[in-house]
């Protein structure tokens, strides 16, 4: 994720809108940066994100005027952010860029979020930039919205467009090789460049990156709470908030607890 700097306006001058980008291909990100500083020269862009997990963060760090937000993304999606929004940054305008063709996108029309199509075209963004120079603060109908573009999306999306999620992954425990069943799962933990593998009988070392699994699992039973830590929605006991807005998750089957930082509990509202 990329953080530049800009330079205040003068004194007394009104502040320059702000935008943070969340997209997980670089030249789909790339352009859409290119093309919205053709289309709005005064947008300062705080954030460029290659992942749902850095965008969540930016979004509660930076708070920005609107965020552009690639509905289908490794772990976190679009949704998922524009829902979790509502909490941490409830004044951010969502814009959702989407590869769905016009028949597949008819909930976008609600006024508390707006869509491009990809690729996106400078008309096409200048139309957006107008919409959302026009509105300020957050709809107050964006759950309803989003809900309705989920089901809408869900209902519409062609089968091949999905990925076969995994059912069997290989992990190793010392000199053994275990298959291990995904349902059987208690959660994903980052270890350098690989990632270990907890169930209820033990861990084991899966020789790939936790970000490469995102885009495997099944986003309706495994969440991201932390940079670091996948959960298997099934295998959690319970969860507490603290003081400070952070939690902690209690397993079934396993002692100990895990960590949610307090911009991933808004997911947990939004669910």
């Amino acid at each position: 994720m990329s953080d530049p700097t800009a330079n205040d306006g003068a004194a007394g001058a009104p502040a320059a809108p702000t935008a943070l980008i969340a997209e997980d291909e670089s030249l789909l990100r790339q352009a859409l940066v290119d093309a919205l500083r053709e289309a709005w020269p005064e947008l300062r862009i705080l954030a460029e994100c290659e992942d749902g997990a850095q965008a969540l963060e930016a979004l509660a760090e930076h708070r920005p005027d609107v965020a552009f937000l690639d509905i289908r993304m490794p772990g976190l999606t679009g949704l998922d952010l524009a829902a979790a929004a509502t909490e941490v940054s409830p004044a951010t305008q969502i814009v959702f860029v989407t590869a769905y063709d016009q028949h597949a996108i008819d909930a976008f029309e609600h006024g508390a979020v707006d869509y491009l199509l990809k690729p996106v075209t400078v008309d096409r963004l200048a139309v957006t930039v107008r919409r959302l120079r026009a509105r300020r603060g957050p709809g107050d109908d964006r759950h309803a919205a989003l809900r309705e573009i989920a089901r809408q999306l869900a209902a519409r999306r062609a089968p091949q467009e999905d990925k076969p999620g995994l059912t069997w992954i290989t992990a190793s425990a010392g000199r053994e090789t275990r298959l291990i069943l995904v349902d059987d799962v208690v959660y994903f933990r980052a270890d350098n460049k690989y990632t270990t593998v907890v169930t209820a009988d033990g861990e084991a070392l899966l020789r790939t990156p936790i970000r490469d699994l995102l885009d495997r699992l099944d986003g309706e039973r495994f969440k991201q709470i932390h940079r670091s830590t996948i959960v298997n929605l099934k295998a959690i006991a319970g969860i507490v908030r603290d003081d400070s807005g952070k939690g902690t998750v209690r397993l079934r089957g396993r002692p100990e607890t895990l960590s949610v930082s307090q911009t991933f509990m808004a997911l947990f509202k939004s669910m």
